[in-house]
């Protein structure tokens, strides 16, 4: 095996703010360089905190066909097929626990979800920031039947790096919570469930070590994937903990940040 560091055999992004420009574009060079990738024999995966429903555009841009991570971890998706390979999702106990503990330590916040193929559902007081598609609006008890594989949870007057604060001293270990934007939106997904541990899961299936892995990401969602990583690579665009967190940081996600490093070694 070649790392550490040279090429690796398994090469895994985020994709807004990562991979995709700020104008939701993929550049001729990132797609020249994920080509060379593949060509090489290295795997390469999506991972991100997107559902499947949103992965089609960039996988026409991209002209990748294989398995991507979707939802934080809880979905694997194949491109080809348009269909859930598996799925790990929160419970409609577990969830209205969550939703409960939230409700007493943050006045204010409202919830919604993701429920795979099911779509999306938010209770009347969730206001989406952008176009979700179809949508379920109901109470948020009745919402979590038959569990989400990813509760979200927004607050109009908190940042996202507060509203992560708060709840992680408030749901514990009844869920994982992180972010990935700054405009007070809060992303949960079953306990012990993260865009590592879907990650790690195909790279067992592949036979891949983490330590033959690198892994590029932005946002406190991608910090468990970049400390799985043998190699982690930072967006300079990325959050203060992601910087804090990486082996190197490279230029932003419209600079080409990914290629620039992959053209080191495909």
């Amino acid at each position: 095996m070649s790392p550490p560091w040279g090429p690796p055999r398994l090469v895994a992004s985020d994709l807004d703010g990562t991979l995709v420009r700020s104008d939701l574009s993929v550049s001729a060079r990132t797609r020249a360089s994920l080509a060379r990738v593949e060509e090489s024999g290295a795997l390469f995966v999506m991972v991100t905190g997107r559902p499947p429903r949103w992965m089609a555009q960039v996988a026409d841009q991209t002209g990748h066909r294989g398995l991507a991570v979707c939802a934080n971890g809880a979905i694997v998706y194949d491109l080809h097929t348009e269909r859930v390979v598996r799925s790990s999702t929160i419970d409609a106990a577990a969830a209205a626990r969550v939703v409960a503990a939230l409700r007493e330590a943050v006045p204010g916040i409202s919830f919604a979800v993701e429920k795979g193929e099911l779509g999306f559902g938010r209770e009347p007081s969730y206001l989406p920031r952008f176009d979700v598609g179809e949508t379920l609006v109901a109470p948020v008890e009745e919402l979590l039947a038959a569990g989400v594989v990813k509760l979200l949870a927004r607050h109009e007057q908190l940042g996202s790096d507060e509203l992560l604060l708060r709840a992680r001293a408030c749901v514990g270990e009844l869920g994982e919570c992180t972010h990935s934007s700054a405009d007070g939106l809060l992303e949960i997904s079953a306990t012990g469930i993260s865009k590592a541990s879907g990650l790690a899961a195909l790279a067992q299936e592949w036979g891949v070590q983490a330590s033959e892995a690198v892994a590029f990401g932005d946002m406190p969602n991608d910090l468990p994937m970049l400390a799985w990583a043998g190699r982690a690579v930072g967006m300079a665009n990325a959050h203060p903990e992601v910087l804090a967190a990486v082996d190197e940081v490279t230029g932003s996600n419209d600079e080409d940040g990914v290629a620039q490093v992959l053209d080191r070694w495909f």
